[in-house]
């Protein structure tokens, strides 16, 4: 997969979202944008910008009220744009495209976290069964879905993921559409309003990730806030908290505090026998550079 001619951004679309609601986006100075895989650490990074930003656990509102999801479909575009424009804190939204999907303004700053791929898998695997499906179409002025089969176990679900030939640009939540989305944010990364996280770096040392993202942003906390946001920011406190922090309108997910699964790496890993895991790597390795796997899979 290329990149799009003459820097138009590419088109990108699913159910429930779609990119074209970048188009025309009125950026502001400062802006803080958050792309990410699907269970690539999305909630995470909204809530480490939102405890840097305002600079207390006590948030003003619910995190997904404060962090609009752009693409999202569920929420009409020009609520959510009016929602942005009432806001007088420095602005921080979320999306799901990669970057060569937005519209790239140099007042902002765009973050991509990245995670292994396939803890990224089996996290989305487990989400399907939280959410409900039902109230999805229901906000988005859809008919009921219609009845479904039983899925299959997540390990026969990780097998047919790993080998699924699919087009990033209709599905980005695929093997090849993951790798696509880190790949083209990885040749990115020196650009100075781009900064690349690994979520195993967030898991590992999250108060220095959040020093560090804190300079890039050019955000001056003061010493003693420290060791309250990092709490504030931690798996436990987020799961705790799940109401308040947990994205999507009320009754999308079935339990917010389930969208909170585990918060560590290596679920896929296990799942898989040395051949299977193999297997995966070989696939990656056809549909990244060997870099961008180095640094994914470290």
């Amino acid at each position: 997969m290329s990149a799009p001619a003459s820097g138009d951004p590419r088109r990108y679309t699913s159910d429930v979202d779609d990119n074209a609601r970048w188009l025309g986006f009125p950026y502001r100075d400062g802006d803080i944008v958050i792309s990410t895989r699907s269970k690539s650490g999305t909630t995470w990074m909204q809530m480490i910008c939102a405890l840097l930003v305002f600079q207390t656990p006590d948030l003003p509102a619910p995190l997904a009220e404060l962090s609009p999801w752009v693409d999202h479909l569920v929420e009409p575009y020009d609520e959510m744009l009016a929602r942005l424009e009432t806001q007088r804190h420095r602005r921080f939204v979320k999306t799901h495209t990669p970057l060569d999907g937005v519209v790239l303004d140099p007042r902002a700053t765009y973050i991509v976290v990245a995670r292994h791929p396939l803890d990224m898998a089996v996290s989305l695997y487990d989400q399907g069964d939280n959410m409900d499906r039902a109230r999805v179409a229901e906000l988005m002025g859809e008919p009921p879905p219609e009845p479904t089969g039983p899925r299959p176990d997540v390990h026969s679900w990780l097998l047919s993921w790993i080998d699924r030939d699919a087009d990033p640009v209709d599905a980005l939540d695929s093997l090849p559409g993951v790798l696509w989305h880190v790949t083209d944010a990885w040749a990115r990364r020196g650009e100075p309003n781009q900064v690349l996280v690994h979520y195993d770096d967030l898991a590992a040392d999250l108060a220095g990730s959040m020093r560090r993202l804190a300079r890039r942003l050019s955000i001056d906390v003061p010493e003693d806030r420290w060791p309250s946001l990092v709490e504030a920011a931690t798996f436990a406190s987020m799961r705790a908290n799940a109401a308040e922090r947990a994205p999507s309108p009320p009754g999308v997910l079935k339990d917010p505090v389930a969208f909170f699964r585990r918060g560590t790496s290596g679920a896929g890993r296990e799942l898989l026998s040395a051949d299977e895991l193999r297997r995966y790597e070989a696939r990656a390795a056809a549909l990244a550079p060997a870099e961008v796997l180095f640094w994914l899979h470290r």
